[in-house]
């Protein structure tokens, strides 16, 4: 028994089996419907609407408990939670027509690869010495009948006299196709060879990756990619120079089947679940790559060379591993270390014979990202005691220096990328990303990404409401909103109060955009997980907090929070501003570094190896430190000097009245927006996609 689904406004129909639920079907039909909690019923996000009535045993629904019921009455309910009954069973199925609400904008703000190349090329100088890729333009002597040599021995004969290449290995799938192109290229071909690999203790010859016909402008390429949870992150480099020739990104196709790690390893264990997946990002990377090439006039067979860096999750996936035990105690994965794999083995669009290298991962939530980011940031080469975090769907931490290395990932949760929060949403075209609040009126002032209608308000935006709420005394250091503001931005509705943020009117959406005290809880709990996990790492080694000598924060989230704010509802720590530096998207600049180079990619095996890992859920400290934080900015205020500074004695009681404006001397949030960009002084702006 099955049926016909029609998903409007895309136009796509899709035959849905009797079991199967309407996101699983939109997922055949390759329509996305947003839910952020991979199908488990929870978000309440993947809501499809139903104009026309159903007949009985068509449709059947779990829940609606996420609706209201005014949205019910309007034909709206849960794709994950209505399930296919079956069909008439008379030779023909059943239609039903689905109204999916706008969907998500699947391409980030593109790359500005000329604003990162400065950054780029500074690193490429440590590394450009042991490049894994080369090229040997020859010219072959034609066989005969007194020289005949085979074709693969003429070649290496050649390589040897010519290159000073004593000896090669020739892949099967080279061999294969040896004979005739070195005959249609009379003999004048152009040579692709990996340079030498260690199987165990045996330095390994070079293996020959392709064989073409010379041409004179004959180039080589690599692509470096960032597969992050969130978005995905590819550059397109010339080998020889070093040179990224373009770059592209887009959100991560996984996105449908949940927007954090959990929810996907949730989403594998459904039928086909893995695979799809699977499929999903290999797919987006694939895309990536074809618009890089189009743009670049180049063939996809030409990038001969690929490093990858993610986390422990997504290189899972990426692989097809399941990652079920990384969800259950005591959390292992199958593998830290990929084995060696080609383009071809994983589907990608590449020379087939590209070596793919992954970025090594430490252990189930500290990935190869991380150990990407902290050799991009040379942290573990500086005698100075430094404190490395990844900001993103998931908080990864890393605090050391050249003499030891010690990790911890802090599951915070996807809050701060739009999910769990009423009016959240991903930064992408109307997102609020700047928020000023008038410490008199309560009136705000905002800033949209790319200028456009507010849609929503992503984590940048959220961050900064929360603490422009907080020290004009709208929201009090539990949480909640004062009672007693003469202003209509903060109500009472049936969900408890809120701040309106914008009006309906104003907005893209037709709706009020709001935050909500529930909103408020789950920032709270992301932030304090955040920081509970810099205080119980740093608590593991027998150091203060205070003690940390340099902050370096990663992520190409990270790169959009202003330091300031986040100090004072306590995301970071109370540390003087010129010790934190934004540094990008350090999981994508470590995979650039480990595509020109064979000694990095040494390196950052070293780096993993020497990586000591916390569990932060065998740690009895991290509750304690947890709850602590999950006040603005902490429970004990004097953590927070400057904050304690700012607001004087209104900080002292969670009931306190609201202070009446700022302190005149303050600069921390002022109610008109500021010309300068944002985060710290002297940072040198947007340098990667959000």
């Amino acid at each position: 028994m099955s049926l016909l689904v029609e998903f409007e406004p895309a136009g796509v129909v899709v035959l849905a089996h009797e079991g199967a639920s309407l996101l699983d079907a939109a997922g055949e039909a390759g329509v996305h419907i947003d839910a952020p909690c991979g199908g488990q019923g929870r978000c309440g996000r993947c809501r499809v609407r139903i104009d026309e009535p159903v007949d009985d045993g068509v449709l059947r629904t779990r829940s609606n408990a996420r609706l209201t019921p005014d949205e019910q009455a309007r034909g709206f309910l849960l794709s994950c939670q209505s399930y296919v009954e079956g069909g008439d069973g008379r030779g023909g199925e059943r239609r039903l027509k689905v109204v999916v609400p706008r969907p998500y904008k699947k391409r980030l703000r593109q790359l500005a690869h000329g604003d990162a190349q400065p950054e780029i090329l500074r690193s490429y100088g440590e590394w450009k010495k042991s490049p894994p890729i080369r090229m040997e333009t020859i010219e072959i002597e034609p066989p005969s009948l007194e020289d005949n040599t085979s074709d693969t021995d003429r070649m290496a004969r050649e390589l040897a006299r010519q290159c000073r290449i004593p000896a090669v290995r020739v892949p099967l799938e080279v061999a294969r196709g040896l004979g005739a192109t070195l005959r249609a290229a009379d003999w004048k071909v152009a040579v692709t060879l990996e340079t030498a690999e260690c199987d165990g203790a045996t330095r390994l010859s070079p293996r020959v990756v392709s064989v073409a016909p010379a041409q004179p402008a004959h180039g080589i390429y690599g692509l470096a990619v960032d597969v992050g949870t969130t978005s995905v992150v590819a550059y397109l480099v010339q080998l020889r120079s070093g040179k990224v020739v373009d770059s592209a990104s887009a959100y991560n196709a996984q996105i449908a089947c949940g927007d954090d790690v959990i929810s996907r390893i949730v989403y594998s264990q459904r039928g086909h679940g893995l695979a799809r997946l699977q499929q999903m990002v290999v797919g987006t990377i694939n895309e990536l790559v074809e618009e890089l090439v189009e743009r670049s006039a180049i063939e996809s067979g030409d990038i001969h060379e690929v490093t990858i860096a993610g986390n422990t999750v997504m290189t899972h996936l990426l692989f097809g591993l399941d990652p079920k035990y990384l969800r259950e105690e005591p959390y292992i994965p199958t593998i830290t270390r990929t084995p060696s794999v080609v383009a071809g083995d994983l589907g990608l669009k590449a020379d087939p014979l590209a070596r793919v290298s992954v970025a090594p991962a430490v252990g189930s939530y500290v990935g190869g990202d991380v150990v990407s980011g902290v050799l991009s940031s040379g942290m573990h080469a500086s005698d100075r005691l430094t404190l490395f975090m990844d900001v993103g769907t998931n908080g990864e931490i890393v605090l050391g220096n050249s003499e030891w290395l010690i990790c911890c990932a802090c599951s915070a949760g996807p809050a701060f990328e739009g999910a769990g929060v009423t009016c959240g949403m991903r930064a992408t075209a109307g997102a609020i990303e700047d928020i000023w609040v008038d410490g008199s009126t309560f009136e705000p002032t905002f800033r949209t990404v790319d200028d456009a209608p507010p849609q929503g308000l992503c984590g940048s935006g959220m961050i900064d409401l929360l603490a422009e709420l907080f020290v004009t005394g709208a929201l009090l250091k539990g949480g909640r909103f004062a009672r007693d503001l003469r202003t209509p931005r903060v109500r009472e509705t049936e969900r408890g109060l809120e701040y309106v943020v914008a009006w309906g009117p104003e907005t893209d959406v037709g709706h009020d955009i709001v935050l909500t005290e529930a909103d408020v809880d789950a920032l709270l709990r992301a932030k304090a997980a955040m920081y509970a996990g810099v205080a119980v790492l740093c608590r593991s080694v027998g150091v203060e907090v205070a003690a940390v000598e340099q902050f370096l924060i990663g992520g190409a989230f990270g790169q959009f929070i202003n330091v300031e704010k986040s100090i004072q509802i306590g995301l970071l720590p109370d540390l003087p501003v010129e010790r934190f530096r934004f540094l990008g998207n350090t999981s994508a600049l470590g995979a650039y570094i480990t595509l020109l180079s064979v000694d990095a990619r040494r390196l950052q095996g070293d780096i993993a190896a020497r990586m000591t890992y916390l569990e932060l859920s065998a740690d009895n400290s991290f509750m304690e430190e947890y709850t602590s934080a999950l006040f603005l900015p902490h429970t004990d205020i004097e953590t927070f000097p400057s904050v304690r500074d700012l607001l004087g004695d209104a900080i002292l009681g969670v009931a306190v009245d609201p202070p009446n404006g700022r302190d005149p001397g303050s600069t921390s949030a002022p109610s008109a927006p500021p010309s300068a960009p944002r985060g710290m002084a002297g940072h040198p702006g947007n340098v990667l996609a959000r």
